[in-house]
Parts: structure tokens; sequence; C-alpha cells
């Protein structure tokens, strides 16, 4: 199979609805090859909870939350012997949305202890692309400063904060802006992506 590999870590923080449109538009991106799922146990609850997909077998999950996909394949988050948990298998970058605080810590302190977290080292100190895509609210000083060694060891941080600048109508709209910026960021820009002009130009249009 040709095209990139990505890695896609969900997480217990609220935002499933993220994590079903990056892997909706990795699935239909010509360009992506393969897509690596990752769930940790609160993600399940995460997606069964705001999208109501439930998996009996956690193998038919990218089914599940992508009808019809080929290239999405699910590890499971225990297995730290998986493919992705190696630095020697090339991955063109890895995502974690939505990415929790507590992943956060992990992967900021390189604790490897679950398959996301040692995925997301192995990124790291092969130095290709990771974005985590943190949810939580109010943030507090030990969020911060996780945040401030993860982005120092190479990792992108960007909280899941919607944009309304590009007028957005619907919820989707508002979804697809974020992941747009996301996949862009990961080297994978979307012809979707609202791009700022000036203001000038937008008034025209």
């Amino acid at each position: 199979m040709t095209g990139k590999t990505i890695v896609v870590g969900i997480t217990g923080a609220s935002g499933a609805i993220y994590a079903r449109k990056v892997l909706e538009m990795l699935e239909a991106d010509r360009s992506v090859g393969r897509v690596h799922l990752v769930t940790s146990e609160a993600g399940q609850r995460l997606v069964a909870m705001e999208l109501g997909v439930v998996a009996t077998d956690l193998k038919r999950l990218p089914q599940q939350l992508v009808p019809g996909a080929k290239k999405i394949d699910f590890l499971p988050n225990k297995d730290i012997g998986a493919c992705i948990a190696s630095g020697t298998y090339p991955v063109d970058g890895m995502v974690v949305v939505p990415c929790t605080t507590g992943a956060l810590a992990s992967i900021a302190t390189g604790m490897s202890d679950d398959l996301i977290a040692r995925a997301a080292d192995v990124c790291l100190k092969e130095r290709r692309r990771l974005v985590l895509c943190v949810r939580e609210t109010p943030l507090s000083r030990v969020h911060l400063e996780n945040m401030l060694h993860a982005e120092a060891a190479g990792a992108l941080i960007m909280p899941a904060v919607p944009a309304f600048y590009f007028g957005p109508k619907t919820i989707d709209d508002i979804v697809t802006q974020y992941v747009c910026r996301v996949l862009d960021h990961l080297g994978l820009p979307q012809a979707e992506e609202y791009r700022w002009l000036g203001a000038a130009k937008k008034e025209k249009g």
C-alpha cells in the first residue's frame, strides 16, 4: 500500500466528534495509504457516550466510526509490541485527538505506559510530526508545564479551540475547519480548509 501512514490516538477527553472527522478525512485523503487507530479505555467510553458507537469487537471500531473504511486498522492500546511502538516502523505523523491532560502528562514525561504514549514517544525521538489536541479547561500550572515539556520535545500543542472568523453555519463547519488545521500540520493540506486572505477580501466576498 502506498501513501502516508498516520497514527490516530483517541483518549477520554470530550471531543469525539473531532476524532471521527479526522478519521473521515484521512480515509478520504488520497495521499494517505494507512491509518493506525488506537483508543484508550476512556476513549472507547467517549465514542460510546458522545457518538453512540459501541464496539463489541474493537477490530470493527474503524468501520463503525467511518462506514466503509478500508485504510484504518485498530491496534489495542495495551499492545506495546505493536508495529508503531518501534522507531523502525515508518510513520509520517501522529495525532492524539482529543488528548486528555493525563495522556499529555504521560507523553511529556516519556512514561510510555501504553501504546498511545509509546507511539507518541517514538514520534518525538524520531523527529516525526506529533499533534496533541489537548482538551481541558481551565488549565492548571501542571497542565501548562506539561505542554511546555511536550512542545520542547517536538510536539505541536493544538488545543481543541473552535474558530468563528470564517462564518461557520453548522457545528460540522466548525469541526471541519479545526480538523483541516490539524491535518495541515501533519503535512496533509485539505481543500476544505478556509484560508484567511485579509479582511478587505472577506468583506468583498
